[in-house]
């Protein structure tokens, strides 16, 4: 089985309808391309506000569904897509969480994921703004693949794609926002970023597809380089580092059959033996 993944890399204004309107523009140009799934990048509706602390930002938080959501659930049932619609969700004043919803084909929304491992560092301040995830990790079977849900911080712990693997899903998807570090001005971390989500699909043996941000916002600059891969350690496509793009490729999902009849990870697994992993500090 065959089907089209797409990402939607972008720059994000101050105007949140303005950021809204762009995405379902890029989201109905991938439709008109094939594609099956989109999934948007991390805090879609607005720029990446926990470079600085300002309780202000809490205001950018609803309660589900809101527009941002449901633009993309009415372009879901025209266009037959999947869409991962990424959001900042509200349950009640100081319960916020980094989540991403799950809109299936139809336009309805089969469940969602909140983002478990909450940053802290010099211009991600996450920590200010969103409660650790409590939904675990789900995948969602949608009318095209079995898909799992990282959201950014998540991409670098391995433990969240083996989770998700074990569980069915063929394509993890990763919304983010990553960019410049303003203590190592002159680090880009985009080479291990790419790196650390290629060995995801290659250990687990299924797709990843990963999605950044783009431009200039406040003193961080985003990278871009949204891409997609397939388990055999190959990027299917690539965005660059500076432009508004739409980053599709086609996956071949017996690619996943064929890389686990060649490394057999799962036959020999031997998790009896990874006790001590549950530990914070192993003596």
């Amino acid at each position: 089985m065959k089907v089209k993944v797409a990402l939607i890399q972008m720059s994000c204004g101050t105007d949140i309808k303005h950021n809204i309107d762009k995405a379902a523009s890029m989201v109905n140009k991938a439709a008109d391309t094939g594609a099956n799934i989109v999934c948007l990048q991390e805090l879609y509706t607005s720029r990446y506000f926990p470079q600085t602390v300002d309780v202000k930002h809490y205001d950018l938080a609803g309660p589900l569904p809101n527009e941002s959501i449901e633009v993309m659930q009415k372009i879901a049932a025209d266009k037959k897509l999947t869409i991962i619609v990424p959001v900042y969700e509200c349950v009640r004043p100081g319960i916020n969480f980094n989540t991403a919803v799950v809109v299936d084909a139809d336009g309805s929304v089969i469940g969602k994921f909140r983002k478990v491992h909450i940053p802290e560092g010099p211009q991600y301040l996450e920590k200010y703004y969103f409660t650790p995830g409590d939904l675990g990790y789900p995948v969602f079977k949608t009318a095209y693949a079995t898909i799992g849900v990282g959201i950014c911080w998540d991409e670098w712990f391995p433990e969240v794609a083996r989770i998700l693997s074990l569980k069915g899903a063929q394509v993890i998807f990763y919304p983010s926002a990553i960019g410049s570090e303003p203590d190592h001005p002159e680090y880009s971390s985009q080479e291990a970023w790419e790196t650390v989500i290629k060995s995801h699909g290659i250990a687990n043996g299924l797709f990843v597809a990963a999605v950044n941000r783009v431009g200039q916002e406040g003193e961080m600059s985003f990278y871009g380089g949204s891409f997609i891969g397939n388990p055999f350690g190959d990027v299917l496509a690539r965005g660059d580092n500076e432009s508004d793009q739409v980053v599709a490729a086609e996956l071949d999902l017996k690619q996943i059959r064929e890389f686990r009849d060649l490394f057999h990870f799962y036959r020999d697994r031997r998790p009896e033996t990874y006790r001590e992993l549950l530990k914070v500090v192993i003596e």
